[in-house]
Order: C-alpha cells, then structure tokens, then sequence
C-alpha cells in the first residue's frame, strides 16, 4: 500500500515511530517506488521496487534519515526487496585520552622489546641498542597506525564515524610489544562498496609501509658466514625473500645468517600482519572485502575451510586458533545488501588475493623452486 497513514500492527508501536511515520514514509517514498507499507514487530517495515541508480539513492536516504536519528536496512526477502528502518543505536562518544594512554603504554613495551633485540649479535655488530629499540618503535607502529588510519579514512570518506586508533601493549618479554591496534566502527557500512574499501584500505596500506620498512632494515641487517644451518630462522614468505635477495648485502659466494635489524624485524612483522588480515573470514578485512563480493554463506565457508587448510599445511598453529574463533561470528553485512560491489573494486580485489599469496609463509625449499622458476 502507498499511502503514509500508519498500518495496522499487532505488536506495541514505540511512540517515536509512530509519530516520524508519516515522515520515515515520505522520505522512503521519495526515493524508492513503495509497493507496501507496514509496522512489523515495531519496526517500520517497506515492500519497495527499486528506481535507477538504487545504490545512490539508497545512499541519500540514509542521510535523511540520520537527521531524524533512524537508520534503513536493504535485504532481499522471498524475492522481494525490502527496506526496514530502525532508530539509529547510540553510541558512546569517543574518549581520545584513552587512545593517547594506550599509545604511550605501547611506546614503552615495544621500545623495550627493540632494545632485547637489538642485543647479541646486532650490538655486536656496531648497533646501539637505544637507538635500535627507538628505530623499531618507529618502524612497527608506524605500520601498525598507518594500517588503521587508512581504515579510518576509508570510513570518514563514506561520511561513517570512527574512532581513532587504539594501540594495545604487550609484554615486552614476550612477541613484539603490543597485539596490534583497531579502530572501532560506530557505523554499519552503507553498502558494499564501503565496505570493501574499508576493508582493504588497510591491508594495502600498511602493506606499502611494511615493504618499505623491510627494505631499510634489510640493508642495515648484518650477515654472517656460517658452515652449519642455525635453529630458530623465522617463517619466511615470497615478498620477503624476494626483499631479502634484492636488499640484503652478501659479501661473496657461501651459506649466510642475515641477523634482522629490529627495523627489518619490525617490516616481517607488518607483512604477518598483512597475511593475517587477509584471510577471507570472520571480521578480518579480509572477510569485509569477501563480504563485500559474495552474499553467499556457503562461498564464504568454502574460503574459511581453504584458509584453515592453508594455515595447517604452513604449520601455523596461533592463527588457526584466531581463525577457528573468528569463523564462528557471521558477519552482520552492509546495510544495503542488495546493490551491488562496483567492477573496479571488484578488479582491486585480485590484488588482495595476489598480496596474501606473496605473504603466505611457505617452506623454503617451494620458494627457492619458485625462485628458480622465475629465474631469480
């Protein structure tokens, strides 16, 4: 039905919709044809068929309806499409002091985690280790925060309101001083080229900075000469053999131990990060952008079970366990799940699956094979 009176609802209507219906009517109205209208479970409810250019005008009645503080929704129901508005959830404003505590925590904790490693063979080497903790400090949070801020861009370019990074520190005995940072989404992503792009957003800048980080570390990390294999070698990946090759100075023919400047340390540790975000599931970014291409809860489980065997066969235990826990939250989607990702977003996403695979840790003996291949 077209007209904006209130239609009959078993269920107890909430006094603020009842009286913003005639005018949640007219701005659904205003952009899409309505084929019914009804109050379901008190929650304004729209049978509607689409105009041309849905997404954009899905997109401007999000923002009309901001104004009045209600949010819609666009799911396909029985092959129909249908639009429900909801009052927008509150949430609490953002407290930046807590964001500039937790960076200064995790300034300390990593700056002693680079001093400990800056010790050994790198102090012998000619490393002060002040100055090696200082530059593994700048190096990893630097990937760290460049990879949320390009999250956070991303939001604020979709008008969606996002905090600040929040840094959280680690033991400094223990890993690399901190288990990363996030950013925290107080809005659902208005379609799904949103939310690809703050998916990938993040992945692929920090990705840029790790690359560049690990290139300056590797041409500061000294190499030594060995007879016998040395225990205790760090998974490596294609990208960063690659880097390793092309940056690290060898000084003649043999078998060689590069002992990692922190600031290279802090560049393998960005290019893990990488890797881990982009594993196709859960609230990974790599499940936004999955998200974001296939409305498909059996392709998406397809992909957790591919990654799961991918982490099994490279022996990565702690990330399974990550993964294993993630695959049991559903990802809530954008709120306009029916238009559809755009083809250049869709072409972006070979690069994400290009980017995983060269940071997929892989047994050394398949990348020196494929190195080969290459004629590297």
């Amino acid at each position: 039905m077209t007209e904006s009176s209130i239609p009959h609802s078993k269920q107890p209507v909430d006094p603020k919709i009842s009286s913003q219906f005639d005018h949640i009517h007219s701005l659904v109205a205003a952009e899409f044809d309505i084929e019914e209208a009804l109050i379901e479970h008190g929650i304004p409810t729209f049978f509607v068929s689409l105009k041309a250019n849905s997404k954009q005008a899905f997109r401007r009645l999000v923002e009309s309806l901001a104004a009045i503080e209600f949010t819609p929704v666009l799911r396909e129901k029985d092959k129909r499409t249908v639009l429900k508005v909801a009052p927008k959830l509150k949430t609490k404003p953002s407290r930046p002091l807590i964001n500039i505590i937790l960076l200064l925590l995790t300034i300390v904790t990593v700056f002693i985690t680079g001093y400990f490693l800056s010790l050994g063979k790198l102090e012998e080497s000619g490393l002060n280790p002040f100055l090696g903790a200082a530059s593994f400090a700048v190096a990893l949070l630097g990937v760290l925060g460049v990879h949320e801020m390009a999250h956070k861009f991303a939001a604020n370019h979709h008008n969606m309101e996002a905090t600040m990074p929040y840094f959280i520190p680690g033991p400094p005995f223990l890993g690399i001083g901190t288990f990363g940072a996030v950013i925290v989404q107080k809005e659902t992503a208005p379609n799904r080229d949103a939310l690809f792009d703050i998916g990938a957003s993040g992945p692929i800048a920090g990705l840029v900075v790790a690359i560049v980080v690990s290139a300056i570390g590797l041409a500061l990390s000294p190499v030594e000469l060995i007879t016998e294999p040395i225990e205790g070698a760090l998974p490596t990946s294609l990208l960063f053999s690659f880097l390793v090759n092309a940056f690290t100075r060898l000084p003649g023919p043999g078998n060689y131990v590069i002992w990692l400047h922190p600031v290279a340390f802090a560049g393998w540790v960005g290019l893990f990060v990488t890797l881990l975000n982009l594993l196709p599931t859960g609230m990974l970014d790599g499940g936004h952008t999955l998200r974001s291409i296939v409305n498909n809860d059996r392709v998406r489980t397809i992909f957790t079970i591919v990654s799961i065997l991918a982490l099994l066969l490279t022996e990565q235990w702690l990330m399974l366990a990550f993964v294993l826990f993630l695959s049991m939250y559903r990802h809530p989607g954008p709120l306009d799940d029916i238009s559809q990702l755009s083809t250049t977003r869709k072409a972006l996403s070979i690069v994400l699956v290009i980017a995983f695979i060269l940071c997929l840790f892989m047994p050394r003996q398949i990348i020196g094979e494929i190195f080969r291949l290459l004629g590297f």
